[in-house]
């Protein structure tokens, strides 16, 4: 599966005509005219929001920019639409008045009304504007008419003791009601013709024309510190990091990052076996929690750096994998290169053979596992095809190994003009073998100049505490650095006296390469198991 938003075109109209007659089939099925959605596009383009799945335009989301004072409080959908002739909308407009969102009925539970209403607040504050505003139906007002008036309803449907589709979706992101407008829309018998005046406030906006509103190179990292625990089940299991990406949704996050080995609760059940065939078992479920990732991904509209799981490949050899969880429904894997002693001898865990950033809607990312990143080349190599942000998710069991890992964390950082996060586990699990306690402090590191907090960290959680840590990042800090800062690392750099570079990564490449079985990461010492 294939998301993407982006602004709607006029050959879009086939698939939006046939969204709105699904959508209001239960209400005549009227739709509208390619004229009218064509005068939307010319007047207004960036305005005009679509959701595509698969090539199909399955959402859609309409709007205008209007001067709000000449409308006021109290106004109709007929007079804030010009009568159904947009002749309200202005480029000068201080708002922007949402007049559609549409949701194809079989896509519903992918959330992406949440996804257009995002695209419409990333546009109102890239146009500085001072909100949006939208009047919303409250359809299952009817069931409640008899017993309830409209605030009555509206005091109950915000306390969750009553389910509205419309009113429960624009509040659950960050709408408000402003006022409740009599008359809204004529016909309207589900809502008995009352509407809510919602708004949703753009903190960011500014009056004064030399200040510079909020951009899209600000990026929102949700990082996960994971509280070790036993759940009766991998359903228990889901439904805790399920209950993060909703969390850090709703923030707004561009990335959720989970920490390494965050599912070895799970190997609870084997820890009657030998570590090296217990892991094993983990493992099988890698493959069932990688798409639950990538489902979350797509529900919640972010990113997810799926810390790291067990993962027996083809050839029967154990790697220890990271996963990029796009929220287009697209995933990348990371397997760790350096494979510390400690898994070598209690799992038989081998080492990957692939260096390479990779492209997200927010830049580009690197993923280093925990013991890679005391190794400062992986980090220059990232850096060198580009990479702005690194995740690291980590395991460590005593204040040295954590330390270890976090100043070289902040090494990179520092050497690779970049932003770092960490992320790890803590916290005690018994009934695990190899796993029973862990340190941690997860965080988010900058480099260090004027224009970054003074110790070079932008945000770290409370030690050993199970929390979300959400920080924002700017990109275009990195690129002032790497132009005009106090040292140019990057720039800097005595290529005429030494270089890193990747040598060839494929695994035929390796197979080519003379090396003894003692230090080919094709060639793994049998493990013996000794069991009384």
């Amino acid at each position: 599966m294939h998301i993407q938003t982006r602004t709607l075109q006029k050959e879009d109209y086939h698939d939006l005509k046939e969204v709105m007659i699904e959508v209001y089939s239960g209400i005549g099925g009227d739709y509208w005219s390619k004229s009218s959605i064509t005068k939307l596009l010319n007047i207004f383009p960036e305005g005009q929001f679509c959701v595509e799945v698969d090539g199909r335009v399955v959402a859609i989301a309409l709007a205008i920019r209007v001067n709000y004072a000449k409308f006021g409080d109290t106004h109709t959908y007929y007079e804030i639409t010009g009568g159904y002739t947009f002749k309200t909308h202005s480029e000068e407009g201080d708002y922007m008045y949402g007049i559609e969102v549409f949701v194809h009925p079989d896509y519903r539970d992918l959330r992406l009304g949440r996804r257009l209403y995002d695209a419409r607040k990333e546009l109102c504050e890239h146009l500085n504007l001072k909100g949006i505003l939208a009047g919303g139906r409250i359809p299952n007002y009817n069931k409640y008419a008899d017993e309830l008036s409209p605030r009555e309803y509206i005091a109950k449907v915000k306390q969750k003791e009553i389910y509205d589709p419309t009113l429960t979706f624009q509040l659950s992101n960050d709408f408000h009601v402003r006022k409740v407008l009599r008359g809204y829309l004529p016909g309207d018998s589900e809502s008995k013709e009352y509407a809510t005046l919602l708004e949703w406030i753009n903190i960011y906006y500014v009056a004064e024309k030399d200040k510079k509103p909020h951009t899209d190179s600000i990026i929102r990292l949700g990082v996960i510190q994971w509280q070790m625990r036993l759940f009766k089940n991998l359903n228990a299991f889901l439904e805790q990091v399920e209950f993060f990406a909703n969390a850090v949704s709703d923030y707004r996050a561009d990335f959720m990052v989970l920490p390494e080995f965050f599912n070895t609760p799970l190997m609870a059940d084997f820890n009657d076996l030998p570590e090296p065939v217990a892991i094993r078992k983990l493992a099988d479920f890698t493959e069932a929690v990688r798409e639950k990732l990538c489902e979350f991904a797509i529900s919640y509209n972010v990113n997810i750096v799926g810390g790291s799981m067990p993962l027996v490949d083809t050839d029967g050899k154990l790697y220890n994998v990271a996963y990029l969880c796009r929220r287009d429904g697209s995933f990348e894997e990371y397997r760790k290169i350096h494979i510390t002693p400690n898994e070598v001898k209690h799992y038989g865990m081998v080492g990957g053979y692939e260096i390479r950033a990779f492209d997200t809607d927010c830049g580009k990312i690197g993923m280093l596992i925990c013991y890679d990143v005391e190794f400062p080349e992986l980090g220059r190599i990232l850096a060198q095809q580009g990479m702005q942000i690194l995740f690291v998710p980590f395991l460590t069991d005593t204040q040295n190994g954590y330390s270890r890992v976090r100043h070289c964390a902040q090494a990179r950082a520092i050497e690779n003009e970049c932003y770092v996060a960490i992320s790890g586990c803590v916290g005690n699990l018994p009934r695990v073998q190899n796993m029973d306690i862990n340190y941690a402090q997860s965080a988010v590191f900058t480099p260090s100049d004027f224009q970054f907090p003074t110790n070079a960290v932008k945000a770290e959680a409370t030690t050993n505490t199970e929390m979300v840590l959400i920080a924002d990042v700017d990109l275009s800090l990195l690129k002032e650095l790497h132009e005009h800062g106090s040292v140019q690392v990057l720039k800097d750099r005595r290529t005429d006296l030494y270089d890193v570079t990747l040598k060839k990564a494929a695994k035929k490449a390796l197979k080519q390469k003379k090396a003894s079985p003692d230090n080919d990461p094709e060639q793994v010492a049998p493990i013996i198991v000794v069991s009384d």
